[in-house]
C-alpha cells in the first residue's frame, strides 16, 4: 500500500465498464522553461532585497536566486516528469490515490503551464508543465459534458 501513496501515476483502479479516454502527460521543454522564468524573477528579488538593504555586493542575489531554484529544479525534476493523470468517462485519476468525478469539478482554469481542478468542495488538483494547457483544459470540460474528447 506505502508504495500507491507515492506513485506519481494514478493507482485507484477502474470501475467496471469505465474507460480512459486521455492521459496527460507533463512535458520536459515547459518544466525547463517554467523554471528559467522562475530563476530570473528569483535573481532579481534577491538583487532587489540586497539593494533595499543597501548591500554593496548586489550580484550576489543573482547567484543566490539562480542556485535555489536550480537546486530545486534538478531535485524534483525526475518526479514532476512521471506524473500522470488519466481522464476517464467520469473521472479524473491523479498521481497516487488521487480520483475527481467529473461531476464534482467547479472550475477548470489555467496558472501558467498548469491546470487547476477546483472541485464543489474545495479541493484543488494541479496538473502541472502541460504543453498545451488550453488543450488540456478544453478535454476536460469536454469530458465534464459527457461528450468524448
Amino acid at each position: 500500500m506505502d508504495g500507491l501513496m507515492h506513485s506519481m501515476t494514478p493507482t485507484t483502479p477502474l470501475a467496471e465498464g469505465e474507460m480512459v479516454l486521455h492521459s496527460f502527460h507533463p512535458d520536459r521543454a515547459t518544466y525547463w522553461r517554467d523554471h528559467a522564468w522562475l530563476a530570473a524573477a528569483a535573481m532579481a528579488i534577491g538583487m532587489a532585497i540586497l539593494w533595499v538593504m543597501g548591500n554593496p555586493h548586489v550580484w550576489t542575489g543573482a547567484v543566490g536566486g539562480l542556485a535555489a531554484v536550480a537546486v530545486r529544479a534538478f531535485y524534483v525534476a525526475s518526479d514532476e516528469m512521471q506524473a500522470r493523470w488519466d481522464l476517464t468517462d467520469r473521472r479524473l485519476l491523479g498521481p497516487q490515490t488521487r480520483a475527481v468525478l467529473l461531476a464534482d469539478i467547479a472550475r477548470v482554469r489555467t496558472l501558467g503551464s498548469a491546470v487547476q481542478i477546483v472541485t464543489r468542495s474545495g479541493d484543488k488538483h494541479l496538473l502541472k508543465y502541460q504543453p498545451d494547457r488550453d488543450a488540456t483544459r478544453q478535454r476536460i470540460q469536454t469530458a465534464m459534458t459527457g461528450a468524448r474528447p
